[in-house]
């Protein structure tokens, strides 16, 4: 490697000034570091990423749609065809719904009493606060939706979270408050949204709710989950890239990680892996959590010129702050793709992984 191939753009600050847009705030003035990264990060999805060839999958753990993130970043994502499938927490899709229903959510401090709190029936998640009854009345929702009839048999959970979007769609347009909720904009746009732990929030309580009061007929098939993503995955390698942008760690992180050691490893399918990496993350890699394992653990590949953008990008940026920095990027940058709408296509897309399996395990 030669020593000029180190060098990138010259660093030529100039003053801010005011009246700047987010995305040239981001371009000209993030130069380094983590801000670099940010930069990185939405020069790769304006450049390389949104094309109508590229399928992205989103992946999102911790807290963000009590925040409101859902609404304020993840809906317009998915209404500009920016997010083709979703990997989440059951957490940030059970919170989500008390947006479509109206209920409440303050801002707060995290220095607050919270014995306090619990004798006012208040309930914290960090910095923000609600009334106990909005986890009442979200509860009672979800109970009766997951109760309903349409539901009472095995599912993925694309499937369970698409007839869970269509109430909460229909509770929107009633209520008036359309477009405040992920699951809703996912529905409407036939986004699917996956939960790798679905027993682990809410809505899987809710569920096991219902069979407790003598309702078992729903049935969580985690199995169809892996194999739809896989699908999914293969079919974004096959007739174009396939791209995943990361939201923090754990559970929904590797499950969309895990769609190409499926293919590979245990089905025998030759795929070249994700052609494009981006995560934000706060976690370190060297304490052996997940979500700080960085892409050359999870990929590998050739040699980057700092000079050129690379296709793998990792930011340790807590994502409240990066989430509507590349929201508001790309919306300022990129023209709205058509949608996927790979919910409808997920039966094809199973096939075709099957059809793959058999001419490559003759």
């Amino acid at each position: 490697m030669h020593h000029h191939d180190f060098k990138g753009a010259r660093i030529l600050p100039s003053k801010i000034a005011g009246g700047l847009s987010s995305a040239d705030l981001i371009d000209r003035f993030f130069t380094a570091y983590n801000g670099a990264r940010i930069s990185e990060m939405c020069r790769l999805l304006e450049q390389k990423v949104l094309k109508p060839d590229v399928t992205l999958g989103v992946s999102l753990t911790g807290a963000l749609t009590p925040a409101g993130l859902g609404a304020s970043s993840i809906v317009p994502l998915i209404e500009n065809g920016f997010i083709d499938y979703i990997v989440s927490t059951g957490a940030n899709l059970y919170h989500d719904i008390h947006y479509g229903l109206g209920l409440a959510m303050h801002k707060s401090s995290p220095f607050v009493d919270d014995t306090e709190l619990k004798k006012k029936q208040l309930i914290r998640i960090y910095d923000i606060i609600f009334d106990f009854d909005v986890l009442l009345k979200s509860d009672k929702y979800v109970f009766d939706v997951v109760g309903g009839k349409d539901l009472q048999k095995k599912l993925s959970t694309s499937e369970l979270h698409y007839l869970m979007g269509k109430a909460v769609s229909e509770t929107e347009e009633k209520l008036g408050t359309v477009g405040t909720t992920v699951l809703g904009a996912a529905y409407r746009a036939g986004v699917p949204v996956y939960c790798p732990s679905p027993g682990d929030s809410t809505i899987g309580m809710n569920i096991a709710a219902q069979a407790v009061a003598g309702k078992d007929a729903l049935i969580i098939d985690v199995v169809a989950d892996v194999n739809e993503t896989a699908a999914i995955v293969l079919d974004a390698s096959l007739n174009g890239k396939s791209g995943v942008l990361i939201f923090g760690g754990g559970s929904p992180k590797n499950f969309l990680l895990q769609t190409e050691p499926q293919l590979s490893e245990v089905l025998g399918i030759p795929v070249r892996g994700h052609d494009f990496f981006m995560q934000v993350t706060d976690a370190r890699p060297d304490t052996g959590g997940l979500s700080g394992a960085t892409p050359s653990e999870a990929v590998s590949w050739g040699k980057i010129n700092p000079a050129m953008l690379s296709n793998t990008v990792v930011a340790y940026v807590d994502t409240t702050i990066a989430m509507p920095l590349i929201t508001s990027y790309v919306l300022d940058r990129c023209k709205p793709r058509e949608l996927k709408r790979i919910f409808d296509k997920r039966g094809q897309l199973v096939e075709q992984l099957k059809q793959k399996y058999r001419e490559n395990n003759k």
